[in-house]
């Protein structure tokens, strides 16, 4: 009779990122154990005041290890829960024969971290000790030290160059089929179809020089005719932009992602799909997060709050610029757009300054939504309110924060999991509109 083998149990400690990015990542380990340095309670010491996700995560965390804790010591091993393993605080040490800040030649937070990893592999030498962290460079140190390191997997897309495009090009379609949905404006889906059809997808239907862009409307159950329409002035220049337009204008469709490289549009059709509608919502909000360059605070540029946020501001000023200036300042167009910002019933704004409020009969575009962990996305969307909009724009591919990346960002984990919805739609934009210049850059350099 063969021998079962016994699974290894190991031991994970976590770095400070991963708490930054989940303060629930301590319960994704199975019935493994888990370790948390105090150099990284130490650390989110220094994280908990301030109004930013990372604060919240870091105030989250400390609350959930006070409660666990309950009458126990933290430095011995506390049990997680039913069919979780046991968590503990690893004081500061090192190793009998490795030390990680002697070696490395410094003594700083992310030494002392592997320094405790190094400490408990040796006082476990039964189980495996795996150091978790988002921070690649802390990985390659301790990979170099002969330290096991992974990154945290929880929310992280396998496979994102085969991500969610949300539409199709169908070749060969029966040209009697076209001539149908140009005539009555919807067909069946098994017309064409084989498999069952996407929810709010968008199919380009071909037969050699005949063709046509439609979508699969869940309401109806039918697939239906797309028009080529504008949106305030903005008139989509290819098909990509034509899909997303009619989703950004569509009021059965609450949540729309919209994903490409710089230049296919994102911003402005977001933005111009508002406007065209700024009736049937109380506000519109154009907000982004806040990413400093160099990973520097804000509060190291000069003047007052509001100088310090206007050149990351800047871009999204620019789009409805670029709107408004379709028309002369005489032009009542012209002047609507400038009464909704000096009213307000237009705000462009930093993202932390729209967090904690109710999102009620808003329409609200959160731009550079790559730069978004999970949980922010799933904060954001959750605060949603009667008759409200919600519009993501990004490019998974340009990450600003040193924690996220292509499989790990909100934007990613956003369209990987709610595809398929009634209320949800995506376009992933190709093709570069704003000039040949700037398309020639994303091509070749």
């Amino acid at each position: 009779m063969a021998v079962r083998k016994t699974r290894q149990k190991k031991i994970y400690v976590l770095d400070t990122s991963v708490i930054l990015y989940n303060h629930n990542s301590i319960y994704s380990f199975e019935d493994n154990d888990v370790a948390i340095p105090i150099t990284v309670l130490e650390e989110l010491d220094n994280f908990k005041k301030g109004n930013d996700t990372k604060n919240f995560e870091a105030r989250e965390f400390i609350r959930k290890m006070d409660a666990l804790s309950g009458n126990f010591i933290l430095t011995e091993w506390i049990k997680l829960g039913d069919k979780l393993g046991n968590f503990k605080v690893l004081m500061n040490g090192k190793g009998k024969t490795i030390d990680a800040i002697k070696i490395l030649g410094e003594d700083k937070p992310d030494h002392r971290i592997i320094n405790s990893a190094i400490g408990l592999s040796e006082e476990f030498p039964d189980k495996k000790v795996v150091l978790v962290t988002k921070d690649i460079n802390l990985r390659l140190k301790a990979k170099s030290l002969n330290v096991h390191a992974e990154d945290f997997e929880t929310g992280k897309i396998k496979d994102v160059d085969h991500l969610y495009t949300g539409r199709s090009i169908i070749y060969g379609v029966n040209v009697a089929i076209i001539d149908q949905i140009y005539s009555e404006g919807h067909c069946k889906a098994d017309d064409f179809l084989d498999d069952e059809p996407i929810y709010n997808h968008y199919y380009i239907l071909k037969n050699g020089k005949h063709s046509v862009l439609t979508w699969y409307n869940p309401e109806s159950g039918l697939v239906e005719r797309v028009e080529k329409t504008s949106a305030y002035g903005i008139r989509p220049r290819n098909a990509e932009q034509i899909f997303a337009l009619h989703a950004l204008t569509n009021p059965a469709i609450k949540l729309v992602t919209l994903q490409g490289v710089a230049g296919t549009g994102k911003t402005l059709l977001a933005l111009s799909g508002a406007l065209e509608q700024k009736r049937e919502y109380r506000q519109v909000y154009l907000a982004r997060p806040i990413v400093p360059l160099s990973n520097k605070d804000i509060g190291y540029l000069p003047g007052d709050i509001k100088s310090k946020l206007n050149p990351y501001m800047e871009p999204l000023w620019d789009n409805l610029k670029m709107i408004q200036n379709q028309w002369d300042e005489s032009d009542k167009e012209y002047k609507k757009i400038t009464e909704m910002v000096d009213s307000e019933k237009l705000m462009i704004t930093p993202l932390a300054y729209i967090r904690g409020r109710s999102l009620s009969n808003i329409y609200f575009i959160v731009d550079e939504a790559q730069n978004l962990t999970p949980h922010e996305i799933k904060t954001i969307i959750t605060r949603a309110g009667e008759n409200t909009k919600i519009v993501f724009t990004g490019d998974i591919f340009q990450i600003d924060t040193p924690y996220l990346d292509t499989q790990s960002n909100g934007l990613s984990y956003l369209i990987d999991k709610i595809k398929n919805n009634k209320l949800y739609a995506h376009i992933t934009l190709e093709k570069g509109e704003r000039s040949e210049l700037a398309n020639l850059a994303n091509e070749l350099l």
